[in-house]
Parts: C-alpha cells; structure tokens; sequence
C-alpha cells in the first residue's frame, strides 16, 4: 500500500548524489576518456575563467582544437596558465582526457612547486556512451573507433596509483547518473581565518613559563579562569580580544603541564588560537614514542608530563598534534608562524610551508654553539601582510619590513611579550627568574642601536619600484613608473637627496586651473572654483600662494625621538628639503637653527601633547625665493630683464630720430614702448621674490599643512580648515619671527557673495604683484574623488603678473595670449593626481611605521614622475 502523500506508479525518491570536496585555492584535474562529459561537467560546476581546457588551449595555439599536430604547444599553453594562476592562488581545474599518469605528473609538479592541494576527479562512463556522445559532435565524428577503448584501458591501469598515490584526494563518478548527481562543496583551508578580524593579542614564545603567562595576560586585561585546584584552565577578555600564540608553548621551562593546560582551555573556548611551533612537533613525536634526541628541554617537558594523568596527557597530544602551521587572519592583512613566513606561503599547505612555518630558513650552517644559521628571510621581506613570528630569542622586539619576532627569550630570563593588533602596541613582563640557561648567549637587555640607526632592511631596491606592478596607492591603485624616469630620480636620490631616513614625503607638482576665457587673463578663480563646483563640491578652502619655495619639515622633539623613531643618532633632529630633496641650507647649523625656532613654536603651541606625537612632518613655503632660486634668478630672468632695459630704450631712441626725419615708424615705435613697459613689468615681478637674507634674518617659513605624526596621516585625516587652523596656532606662537601666517578663506561655491568675495581679493593681491592662490577641498577625504568622479587634490590659479615670469614679459599681447590659450594641460593635470597619491601613501605608510623602505617606494616615485615630459611652465 502506498503512503500518505505516494500514489500508485511514483517514481522512488531520487538518491543523493556523491559529494565532492575541494579546497578553495588548489588543483582540480578532471579525468576522463574523449565523450565522458568532462566538459559539461565543468561548466555546471566552476567558472568560466577557473577552467583550462586543453581543446581551448589547442585552438589558441592552431585555430583548430582538433590539430593533433598542436598537442605538445597545447600544453605547454596550458601549463603556463596553470602556473600563473595557481600562483596568484587561484583555484584552478584542468579539463583534458588526464588517462595517463605522465600526463598528470607536469600537473602534479605544478601543484606541488606552489604549494596547493590537488584532487583529481574521474568520470567513468561506458565506453557505449562516450562513442555515442562523439559521434554526435561534428567535431568529433572522425575519431578513430580504437581511441576510446584505448583511453579506457590506459585509465583502468592507473586509476588505483591515482586513488592511493598521486592526489592528496580523488573522487571516481561511475556512470552518467552518478555524474550528473554529484554535487561541489568548497573547503576553506584550515589556515584561513580571515573571517576573524580580531582585535588580537599575539604572544610570542612561553617555553612552560606558566606564571608570566598568567602576569601578561592579566596585564592584557585577560579574566583568569581556574579549576577547583586553583590551576588556570581558560581566559577571557572582557573586550572580546582574541589571544594568539606563536608556538613553543613547552620545554625548558618550570610548568609546561601548566601552559598547555591554560592554553588549551583558551583554544576549546574560542578564546585564542595557536600556531605549532619546532617544540610541539618534536613532544609529539616523543609522547608517540618515535626516536628524538631528548635535548633543549624536552626531557622536562617529558618529566612534567609524566606526573600528569593519563587523560590529560591523552589530551595535551591531541591538541599538540592539531596544530597547524600557520594562520591567515583580518582578511589576510595579518599572518601568524612561529618562524615567521615568506609571502609565496601564505595560505598554502604543503610540508616544505609547514617546515618554513616551524624551523624557518637556514643556510646550512651551524654557529659556533652548533645551532643553525638562521637565513634572515625577513630582511628581504615584501609582503603586504603583517607577519608575527617566534622561534629565536631576540633581546627587543623590532619591526623589520612588516614582521616582528615577539620571542624575548622569557625562559632565559629575558620578557614575554605580546603584540596589540591592530594597535601595533607591544606588552611585556620580564622572567621572574632565569629558568633555564641557553646554548648560545642571551642578552636579557636590548643592545644600543648601532651607528646611525641603518638597517639593510629599509633599503629600498629599484624592483620595487620599477615593473608592471608599480606602487600600489590608496587613492588611484597602481601607479606605473617609466624605467628611464626611475634611474633618473634614483641619480638625484643617491647624489643630492638628504639622510634619506628624514626623506619621507615628497610634494606633488600643483595642477593649473582651465584656461580663463576672460580678456587678459590666462588663468582665474572663475574657472578654478567652477571646475570644483561642476564636480559637486559644496566648498572649498582658498590658500594664498606664497612668492617662496615648496619646503618639507620634518621635526622632532628631542635627540631620543630621533634615534628610537628615525634611527637617526648624528645629533640631528630633522631635515629641511626642497620638493626634489635637496636640503635646503648648506650649513648644518642654520639647518639645526631653522628646527629649532620650529620645535619652540610647536611646543609653545602645545601640539606635541595635542597631537600626541614626538614628531611632525609640515608642508611649508620657504621665503624669498631667492633664497634657493638666486643662480636662476641672474641667469635666466635677471639676464632677461637687463637685456631688455638696455636694448629696448636703444631702439625706441632709433626709432624716434628715424620719426624726426619723416618715416612711418609709428607701430613699430608703439609696439617697441609697449614691449619697454612689459619689460619694466616683468622686472618688477621677479623682483618681489627677492630680498636680503642674512643668516636666518629675512626668512620666513609659512607652514600650511600638518602632514603626519606619530600614528597619524593628518594630510588625509583633517579637513583644509584644520591645517590652517593649526598652521595659525603654530605661527602664534612663534616668537622668533621666522613663521608667517598664510591668508586663507573657506569659500562656499553655492554662494555667490562668498565667491565674489574671494575673487576680489585675488584681484586686488594679484595687481599689487601677489603669486596667487591654491583652491583645495575642504574635506581632505574628497581629494581622492566624489559620486566616482576623481576631482584634483589642489589648483593653483595664478595672478596676471606672476605668470609674466613663467611666460615672457610679452605674454599679455594678445596674439600670444591667444595662442596660449591652446596649451595642453591633460598631463600635467594628470600627473599631479598621480603624485598627490603617491605622496599620501607615503605619509599613510610613515605614521602606519611601515618600513622605511615602503615609504621610499612612493616617495621615489613621485621623484621620477618628475621626470616626465611635461611643459614646466604649467
């Protein structure tokens, strides 16, 4: 009798269909004779760009996927897709017949050099079917009857060494209806937790020192919880922070029993995770009664063990045993080893990665203790995730090229430390006593920085530069650098530049406003705060250009802040440098004098404790321009106005007598008096830029934006206002009359009185011979685009008279001011957004204390943007 809800004749509920497992980063190799429906298969279960296919492979490479001819170029092509996109760590699945075990094997290899996991999956179908799905391709219906039989017999033979041997998995479907009812589940890799975003605790190398452990996480902020013994057993945090502990939680130390016991409560509670280190590894190996050579404190951790009861012991193995070799955390900003891992690795899982993860790299090597010679990987380290490591004892913790080894060597009386991400804070307790004595001296205390504070590590090399990949930028993604331009800039950098360690930020060129059409003008505030207005901008922040010299400042409070920040242990406090880096005084004294005055007025104005920095980076404008420009002045402009005054009178003197004797000279006469009163013009504006100077007496610095501080890219951070603000306050409190205020107005674009208002004060400023002003976004977070658009991070519409200077004293006749009006502006507009990017992720990465050489690579480009051909008079 049928059931509720069945009828007579149904067909009996479907079976469920196998389930296949795949890694989300990893090889799929499907296996299957001609007509298995490999294909088909393929498009119902991954996307279009996770498959290469063989066909399509000998269709690229002869215009005919059934050229056998092209087999061998085939797959050469396929490989070589294979390789690519396994190493960008994408999953990747191989659609060819694959019957054959030396057809696998370049496959395998593959997988293997990147370290991923490979599953092979074979679809088994009669060979009736496979013959009649060819015959029914057109393209197929040449194939030799004997190829399918054949394949068949070739996939029978090694189908038990591919199951056993050759795939760290392998699934057989077995006929069509299997096939179709197959279904594709992802797996993450155990290592991946970038779901997990933290905020974390990272501990470095506890060696069975139970009772620091408990000091620091109490210092953490860490609840101890504790059995009915008193012994701890687990530990929250009220914040919800997560712990993370490097590995080598045993050996040596007085209560490995005791760590594991805390640690591993932690781990079942999701309080904590925690990566294997060497000393877990070589324990289990021991507990499960494998040969080891009972040495560094094992036969302790054995000892202590040993008085423990069985099921703990049972337990304390199992855990041991699960640990994996390293994790992917914060959506992959932030890895975990306890020996600290190079970039290929990460995410990946193969026994070459898991022992990198464990031992590190050596050179093979032995010191004269007989320990191996650690390779320095992270020296040469490039990677964009944070990589925290233990494993060998180091007296302080220190930041190299974004990794940092958190093993203080507590077990030999140094510190256990922890590491606050993403606070980048470090907390530490010290040994309560030396515990067990090491085979190579152990500096408890940290050594002295050594002379100018140089590390190979904040080298920057022209690879990271140069390249198809180019600097990554917050603002504008990559942005490409010509290698010709590159070795220009690198020729100024090592010849001319500053300590480069105080070169930190670069200013970017300014972009032109559009061409005014107004008469007599070639630039104007109309145009410039309409473009920002057609952009959507409700305002804006107008800046008085002054008649000086770009200048970066770059101050610190003390010597202490110099070394420990800078490593900078000369004596010096700062640098003064023009935007290609040139310092901007010869003599070191009058440096040291100009970051005096500036360090006096930033603590009068009580910044250093407002902004909660031992040092500050500032955009300034240097006065007079003669002060840097004075050779440029006599040859180029000074030459130019003297050649003029001097002929000009001549041939107006000429023209006069030639007059009295009765000759039409009167429009050459006109146009020689009007070229005269444009070379008094011209003088009269390059001369405003000059004045005596001696010593510091006649330089003025106008600082206008706080760049960064410690912790802080201000740049990006504050609005315009608050830069001038601040800059104001800064001024104020100067009492030595070095810094000057700069004029500024917030302008709101939807009123027509506040637009007219400050056009009239560039008016008024501009005829009396002012340079001009710089409109920028109020909100700084503008600057890098608004509802998709991206609108210029600053434009400089300049006076009338100033562009004399850049254009010739005869630039305002109207026939070349015509022809002016067609200059190009597209690339300089352009490269003024590239350089604005490049410099704020220079200054994201110097208050983020990436390394140095990170904050090179973009501070370099800007430099060899320069480089580009671009008209200098824009």
């Amino acid at each position: 009798m049928p059931t509720a809800g069945e009828h007579e004749g149904s067909a009996p509920p479907a079976r469920p269909g196998p389930t296949i497992k795949i890694p989300e980063m990893g090889l799929v190799v499907l296996v299957g004779v001609s007509g298995s429906g490999k294909s088909h298969f393929a498009r119902k279960h991954f996307k279009p760009t996770q498959v290469v296919s063989s066909d399509h492979c000998r269709a690229m490479v002869s215009d005919d996927e059934n050229d056998q001819t092209a087999t061998g170029d085939a797959f050469d092509l396929l490989h070589y897709i294979v390789r690519k996109r396994l190493r960008r760590g994408l999953l990747t699945v191989v659609d060819a017949t694959n019957v054959q075990p030396k057809s696998r094997e370049p496959l395998l290899r593959i997988a293997k050099d990147h370290d991923v996991l490979s599953v092979a999956i074979v679809l088994d179908v009669p060979e009736r079917v496979a013959a009649e799905r060819n015959a029914a391709r057109a393209d197929r219906a040449g194939l030799p009857p004997h190829v399918v039989p054949r394949q068949r017999r070739e996939l029978r033979r090694g189908l038990r060494a591919l199951q056993s041997r050759e795939f760290k998995r392998s699934y057989v479907l077995t006929g069509t209806e299997e096939i179709d009812a197959a279904t594709i589940v992802y797996e993450k890799a155990w290592n991946d937790r970038r779901d997990l975003t933290g905020p974390f605790d990272i501990v470095g190398d506890v060696h069975g020192c139970r009772a620091e452990l408990e000091d620091l996480l109490g210092d953490l902020g860490y609840e101890i919880e504790r059995d009915a013994l008193g012994r701890p057993v687990g530990a929250h945090h009220p914040g919800g922070r997560t712990a993370v502990f490097v590995g080598d939680l045993v050996d040596r130390g007085p209560d490995t029993p005791g760590v594991l016991r805390l640690v591993m409560g932690m781990v079942e509670a999701g309080q904590a995770l925690c990566v294997s280190g060497n000393h877990e590894a070589k324990l289990v190996r021991a507990l499960r009664g494998r040969k080891v050579k009972v040495a560094h404190g094992l036969a302790e951790s054995l000892e202590q063990l040993a008085a423990e009861p069985e099921d703990f012991r049972a337990g304390a193995l199992r855990f041991m045993d699960g640990l994996i070799s390293h994790y992917v955390l914060d959506q992959g900003r932030l890895v975990v080893a306890h020996a600290g891992l190079k970039e290929d690795y990460h995410g990946r899982a193969s026994g070459r990665v898991r022992s990198f993860a464990l031992y590190g790299d050596t050179t093979g090597e032995t010191d004269e203790y007989g320990l191996p010679v650690r390779y320095p990987w992270a020296l040469d380290y490039r990677g964009k995730a944070m990589v925290v490591y233990g494993h060998t004892p180091v007296p302080a913790p220190e930041w190299i090229n974004n990794t940092i080894c958190l093993d203080t060597g507590v077990v030999f009386g140094g510190r256990l430390t922890a590491l606050r991400y993403p606070e980048r804070e470090l907390v530490s307790r010290p040994a309560r006593k030396v515990w067990y004595e090491p085979a190579r001296p152990f500096a408890a205390e940290p050594e002295a920085p050594a002379a100018g504070g140089h590390r190979e590590s904040d080298v920057l090399k022209v690879e990271d530069v140069l390249g198809a990949g180019g600097v990554e930028t917050r603002l504008l993604g990559r942005i490409a650098v010509r290698e010709e331009n590159a070795v220009a800039a690198l020729e100024v950098m090592s010849r001319f530049a500053v300590d480069p360690r105080w070169l930190v930020y670069l200013p970017p060129t300014m972009a032109p406003g559009q061409t005014s059409s107004l008469d007599g003008y070639l630039e104007h505030p109309a145009e410039v705060l309409g473009e920002y207005r057609d952009a959507g901008l409700e305002r804006v922040v107008c800046e008085e250009k002054h008649m000086g010299s770009r200048a970066v400042v770059v101050v610190c409070r003390d010597e202490g802040v110099a070394a420990e920040r800078f490593g900078v242990t000369d004596g010096t406090t700062g640098a003064v440098y023009t935007r290609t880096g040139r310092a901007f005084f010869r003599d070191p004294a009058r440096i040291a004098e100009v970051l005096g005055r500036v360090r006096s007025a930033i603590g009068a104005a009580g910044l250093w404790d407002e902004l909660d920095t031992g040092w500050l980076a500032l955009d300034c404008e240097l006065l007079p321009w003669s002060a840097k420009a004075m050779d440029l002045i006599r040859t180029q402009y000074a030459a130019t106005g003297a050649a003029a005054r001097a002929a000009l009178p001549m041939a107006a003197s000429a023209l006069a007598r030639a007059a009295s004797r009765g000759l039409d000279v009167g429009d050459l006469a006109e146009r020689i008096d009007r070229r005269a009163a444009n070379a008094d013009l011209f003088r009269d504006a390059y001369a405003r830029y000059c004045w005596t100077v001696d010593g510091l007496d006649g330089i003025r610095l106008a600082p206008f934006q706080i760049l960064a501080g410690e912790g802080n890219a201000w740049a990006m951070l504050r609005g315009h206002d608050w830069h001038m603000e601040t800059a104001a306050k800064l001024t104020a409190a100067d009492e030595s009359g070095l810094l000057r205020d700069t004029t500024w107005f917030q302008v709101d674009l939807g009123s027509p009185e506040s637009v007219a208002r400050v056009t009239r004060w560039w008016e008024r400023s501009t005829d009396e011979g002012a340079e001009g002003m710089v409109v920028k976004p109020l909100d700084a977070a503008l600057e890098g685009g608004l509802k998709g658009r991206k609108v210029q991070p600053g434009i400089k519409c300049r006076g009338r008279e100033y562009l004399r200077i850049i254009y010739g004293p005869d630039y305002t006749e109207p026939v070349h001011l015509e022809r002016l009006r067609n200059r190009s502006l597209g690339r300089k507009r352009s490269l003024a957004m590239r350089e604005h990017a490049l410099g704020e992720e220079a200054l994201t990465r110097l208050a983020a204390g990436e390394p140095l050489w990170r904050v090179h690579q973009a501070v370099f480009a800007v430099l060899a943007l320069e480089s580009e051909p671009v008209d200098p008079r824009l």
